[in-house]
């Protein structure tokens, strides 16, 4: 069930609002405003080391000594928290690997950290999300 209400913004506030509305092609504010209060709760989630999903990828030099067997070690030391993970040769010298995470959000950190610290690593990047248990 949908509930109504009002808010008071300042006119410069809304104007920049509209502005971002406008930009990300939101239908209407209320719709932007239920993205914002989700990501909020999302962000929440992160910062309360709840049960979290999210996306780690990885574009490294596959050429660098012994960096996949690393990169699949450590995969395998946190099997309990990787649901998939999937691997292409962008070119010649470089990898892309995308491992779809869920867990603990300090031990999904902690993974990407350890993904990232390797030698080799030219980016590493983790979206975070929900498990959706807390979003409605």
């Amino acid at each position: 069930m949908l509930k109504r209400f009002s808010i008071s913004l300042e006119e410069d506030l809304l104007e920049d609002f509209d502005a971002f509305i406008r930009q990300k092609r939101y239908e209407n504010r209320s719709e932007a405003i239920r993205d914002l209060i989700r990501s909020s709760f999302i962000r929440d989630e992160w910062q309360t080391d709840k049960d979290v999903m999210g996306v780690i990828t990885l574009v490294y030099d596959h050429h660098q000594p012994k960096l996949q067997k690393k990169v699949t070690e450590l995969q395998h030391d946190y099997h309990q928290q990787i649901v998939s993970t999937t691997h292409v040769h962008m070119d010649h010298d470089n990898c892309l690997e995308v491992i779809i995470v869920r867990g603990q959000a300090g031990v999904v950190k902690e993974l990407t950290d350890s993904l990232k610290s390797l030698r080799g690593v030219r980016d590493a990047k983790l979206a975070m999300s929900s498990t959706g248990k807390h979003l409605h």
